[in-house]
């Protein structure tokens, strides 16, 4: 590391700015940027706004650029063409919050003994704001890179206009790596580097069998129950005590995790315990680490997120549904094809009940990069500069379309360094990050701009 990017400076300069982290932080916090929601229109707008302003003000350019669906923020710490470019990307667009189920107002964000708790300041917004003080501490200095900055609003709904964009912006967005900052530690004690995520394929099962409900007394043992039935064909779809997906043809393309990976899968420290604890789970499939690990990261997946139809009200009231519908997904892992999948899921549900309507609902591809090569040994020296720790190379259970599009359009090394814990509560409520982790993001990011400064 140069002399002047020394890691105690580079502390130095993060404490000095914790004040002014904090305060842009909770600004970010307090705008509901929620993308699913059609009515937060206004504050996406003011979020994509405020983030402009934010990197304006620590040296860099940037602006705002329209799309189909959300805008997009880019924005750079322009060295000098003749030097390299690396791209970190972000997306500051969150997921809904109830504030009922809260402890503390999901967008009035709280401090407490340095942890920081609102919607957004795990996924993604105070990666993103730790990434972007890093950027400008090494922009200051002259250090030979170039930074860009992409910021989506558009992520927690898979990125619908992100392709698009990336196609119609190429030639402005040309870079030599990508860097992501939105993926998850195994644990506090144990940075994890991730080169794989999962896809993704939802449907809706929709089973109508009458105009309204009906009494069971009256018409019970003739008329279709469609809970019933939508029940019955899930079941036949996977098993739900193993997890086993029974679909013909469903696991065909599924690479198999080597020996190494799964080896690597171990070593990075995973501990179901520690799991099922800081996710609030009281039971699990397994409790070997093996395969706990290999089953969260690598393997697909079949989910039932709920299912609606009947009554639903205190006690039990004796009616036939006339309609019930099913929430469903997959995840899918390298060499999966939603498309393939999508056909296979077709035509069993037809074998097996042909008056269920499927509604496609989302589609994402897995992602699959390496865990070799200067890109990511840069990442894995920068975490223990940053942390103190050596990093673990593994794979994360989630999905992120806007990935696999630069993967495709940009072509170029793809690496993660997220910043976020289990206990940190991605998408779960009472969401939360800490200063610990933006502060050994900082350094991080300071390192790994330099390690990339002087790859060749």
């Amino acid at each position: 590391m140069n002399v002047e990017c020394n890691l105690e400076k580079v502390s130095a300069y993060a404490e000095s700015l914790r004040g002014e982290y904090e305060s842009n932080l909770k600004k970010l916090v307090s705008l509901a940027s929620v993308s699913m929601e059609p009515d937060r229109k206004s504050e996406m707008l003011q979020t994509a706004d405020l983030a402009v302003q934010m990197l304006i003000e620590k040296g860099a350019s940037a602006k705002i650029v329209n799309t189909a669906g959300q805008p997009v923020v880019v924005g750079e710490f322009h060295a000098g063409s003749e030097f390299p470019t690396v791209t970190v990307y972000n997306h500051l667009d969150v997921q809904p919050a109830d504030a009922a189920e809260w402890q503390t107002p999901p967008f009035d964000m709280q401090i407490e003994d340095g942890v920081y708790r609102g919607r957004g300041t795990t996924d993604d917004k105070g990666p993103a704001l730790a990434v972007m003080y890093a950027a400008a501490y090494v922009h200051k200095l002259g250090v030979p890179i170039n930074i860009k900055f992409i910021w989506e609003l558009e992520e927690e709904i898979g990125s619908p206009s992100f392709a698009q964009f990336l196609a119609d912006n190429i030639s402005e967005l040309a870079t030599n790596s990508i860097v992501v900052s939105d993926t998850i530690w195994v644990s506090r004690e144990r940075p994890a580097i991730p080169y794989g995520l999962r896809g993704l394929q939802g449907f809706l099962f929709k089973l109508k069998t009458g105009l309204k409900d009906v009494h069971s007394g009256t018409t019970g043992g003739l008329a279709r129950n469609p809970i019933a039935e939508l029940c019955d064909l899930i079941a036949q779809c996977f098993d739900a005590k193993s997890g086993e997906v029974k679909i013909p043809g469903f696991y065909d393309d599924v690479r198999p995790v080597n020996e190494e990976e799964l080896s690597n899968f171990v070593a990075s420290g995973f501990d179901v315990d520690n799991f099922k604890k800081a996710h609030e789970l009281l039971h699990t499939r397994t409790e070997d680490a093996r395969e706990a690990s290999a089953r969260i990261w690598a393997r697909p997946t079949f989910e039932v997120h709920g299912i609606t139809g009947g009554y639903a009200g205190p006690g039990v009231k004796t009616i036939i549904p006339h309609q019930a519908e099913a929430k469903i997904s997959m995840r899918l892992v390298p060499d999966q094809n939603p498309a393939k999948i999508i056909n296979q899921v077709e035509a069993f549900v037809r074998s097996i009940n042909a008056d269920v309507e499927l509604v496609r609902e989302g589609t994402l591809k897995p992602f699959i990069g390496e865990f070799s090569g200067p890109f990511n040994l840069a990442a894995k020296a920068a975490m223990k500069a940053g942390f103190g720790k050596e990093a673990a190379f593994t794979r994360e259970g989630g999905s992120i379309g806007a990935v696999v599009s630069m993967q495709e359009i940009m072509q170029v090394p793809i690496v993660f360094l997220g910043l976020s814990l289990p206990e940190h509560g991605y998408h779960a409520i009472n969401e939360n990050f800490d200063w610990q982790q933006a502060s050994g993001g900082m350094r991080m990011f300071v390192d790994y701009f330099e390690r990339l400064s002087k790859i060749k």
